[in-house]
């Protein structure tokens, strides 16, 4: 089988609704949405909102429950440099960058694809980073009971560069602690340590 083919399900009735919806910005903005170029654009906007959002259909807890596994590992467990992509809540633009999550377990460990999941499944919401940063921290604490988590956040918002103060190199870095990296200031700066060093 040659190429590739993408599935996508969508609740038909909400597309149509939402098409609609940007068909009618688009008129109000000045734009004509029969003319060639936007003809399909309503739809497209429609079904990259319902992705963009889809995480408010998505259980983070599960996520985690689904593959938790006891174990006697007591040390720091790290999953840096996760790719995410949200959008902002205030100006619908999109704010993109990186999380690096820690937790230290306490008799159980989670499978490390779901972390990366949970990071998907808050981020593809209208958000805040400060927000977002304790959800995916509140998430694996009360779902795990670990000795301690430990997220931090950067992130660039096209709500900053595209417009307004229109910073165009400005980074957002947002954290969130709990346990033994609250209290412990040299388990905090180990994993601090840790996240920015790179593989070589």
């Amino acid at each position: 089988m040659s190429g590739y083919q993408r599935i996508e399900q969508y609740d038909a009735e909400q597309i149509a609704k939402v098409s609609e919806a940007y068909k009618e910005i688009l008129i109000d903005c000045g734009e004509d949405p029969q003319r060639e170029g936007l003809l399909k654009t309503p739809e497209r906007a429609a079904k990259a909102m319902a992705f963009l959002t889809s995480g408010l259909q998505t259980d983070p807890a599960q996520l985690l429950r689904s593959a938790m596994f006891e174990e006697e590992y007591s040390q720091m467990v790290i999953v840096k440099d996760i790719e995410l992509f949200s959008l902002c809540e205030h100006h619908l633009l999109p704010f993109f960058g990186k999380a690096h999550i820690a937790y230290i377990p306490n008799g159980r460990i989670v499978g490390l694809s779901k972390i990366p999941r949970v990071v998907d499944a808050f981020s593809r919401r209208l958000q805040v980073q400060e927000r977002l940063t304790n959800q995916i921290r509140d998430c694996i604490e009360e779902t795990l009971q670990p000795k301690g988590v430990a997220v931090v956040i950067e992130a660039r918002h096209l709500c900053m560069q595209m417009r307004g103060v229109e910073k165009q190199n400005s980074v957002t870095t947002t954290s969130a602690f709990t346990g033994d990296f609250m209290e412990d200031s040299k388990t905090r700066e180990e994993f601090i340590q840790l996240i920015s060093t790179r593989l070589s």
